[in-house]
């Protein structure tokens, strides 16, 4: 087990995913400040409302965007390994907590589940008008990558994020597209009708249904 800096947020960061960081407590500062300089990780774990996870992601800096008078630092971080807190500990300013990688069953999804997956991210992408790059469906991390590239919402992410087989994300994870689909259309057709006469006209329905 590795002893590692923790950063508590109300965010999910998953393997390979890339997000803007504003760091402004002092105490965080300090930490990315050390993994800067020794060019090391921190851990990124989910706390909320519902208390602080146990299953959180590594979390590289690629690059430092702005780096204030005060030290306070813009910066973007990548998702690497996954990881569990085994034991909180003491003894620095940040969070620290002693962890363990945290490990994939054997269970590869078959091929029509990838292509499953990969073109139900396709809809969402062609019915919500959005430019966005489409992962590789041979990647070992495809799971990830779709997941990185929608909004599901924490909870969402870190049910994804602690699945233990990639089978089992890509088979969530399709099942969370088809939903977001549905959705994006639904709210479309409802805009474009609101649009057309100030009013919502609702779909004629069958008496005898």
């Amino acid at each position: 087990m590795a002893e590692i800096g923790l950063f508590p947020l109300e965010l999910v960061l998953l393997p390979t995913e890339r997000v803007p960081l504003h760091v402004f407590e002092a105490r965080y500062k300090e930490l990315v400040g050390e993994c800067l300089e020794a060019e090391t990780e921190f851990g990124i774990i989910l706390a909320d409302d519902v208390g602080q996870r146990a299953i959180g992601t590594r979390a590289a800096v690629l690059k430092v965007l702005q780096v204030f008078d005060d030290g306070r630092l813009n910066i973007v971080v990548e998702g690497r390994e996954r990881f569990r807190v085994v034991e909180l500990t003491e003894g620095r300013s940040f969070a620290t907590g002693e962890v363990e990688p945290l490990e994939d069953d054997l269970d590869p999804p078959e091929p029509e589940e990838i292509e499953h997956a990969v073109e139900l991210f396709g809809q969402l992408v062609r019915v919500a008008e959005a430019e966005v790059d489409r992962p590789d469906p041979a990647s070992e991390s495809l799971s990830f990558e779709l997941a990185a590239r929608v909004d599901f919402g924490p909870e969402l992410k870190q049910e994804i994020l602690e699945l233990r087989s990639e089978r089992e994300r890509l088979v969530r994870i399709a099942e969370l597209l088809e939903h977001a689909v549905r959705g994006v259309a639904l709210e479309k057709a409802v805009q474009e009708r609101a649009a057309g006469n100030g009013r919502v006209t609702p779909q004629p329905r069958d008496p005898t249904s």
